[in-house]
């Protein structure tokens, strides 16, 4: 897709959309990844901009209290989506559907399940995973690991591991059914 430049009612359509297709909170990080790395709908100065106007002219709002802010269409960016939407040319509309609709899932594991690591004055590492679910903590784990490999183990497989980890916790932890 080829990028309008200079539209800037345009571009904050086309935010909007994103915001409308994804159906569930964004941090700006997976914004300005979705939007500027991944494709090239918006350039990333104009993105990290038009993510500001918009949450300053009410059409998303910050959904997160604490920690990164989480960003979702408005009630009133809805309305101005679909008032203006045949502004966006239908390839654009097109690309950037069939891309989330790809990547979905993708995005909200990157949002939902959190993970990070740090060395610790012992030479020991504090690995920090979460999972976050309606700009909630559903689960916060720190686990101190002998070694930076483990530490990074532990943090690349949090991603795909979080979600059984937390049935096996939330099953043994709690009386289901009795």
């Amino acid at each position: 897709m080829q990028q309008v430049k200079g539209e800037a009612s345009v571009n904050k359509l086309i935010l909007l959309f994103v915001f409308d297709k994804m159906e569930s909170p964004l941090s700006e990080s997976n914004i300005l990844d979705m939007c500027t790395s991944s494709n090239n709908w918006l350039s990333y100065m104009d993105c990290s901009a038009l993510i500001k106007n918009l949450l300053d002219v009410g059409f998303i709002c910050d959904v997160n209290s604490g920690g990164e802010p989480l960003y979702t269409i408005t009630a009133d960016g809805r309305m101005c989506l679909a008032n203006y939407y045949v502004k966006i040319p239908t390839s654009t509309r097109a690309e950037i559907s069939t891309f989330i609709k790809n990547n979905r899932t993708r995005y909200r594991k990157k949002q939902e399940f959190f993970s990070d690591y740090f060395k610790n004055k012992d030479g020991t590492y504090t690995v920090h995973l979460k999972i976050i679910e309606s700009a909630q903590p559903l689960l916060e784990l720190k686990l101190v690991v002998p070694s930076r490999q483990i530490a990074k183990n532990v943090y690349v497989g949090w991603e795909n591991k979080g979600d059984e980890f937390y049935k096996t916790v939330f099953a043994n932890l709690i009386d289901i059914g009795e």
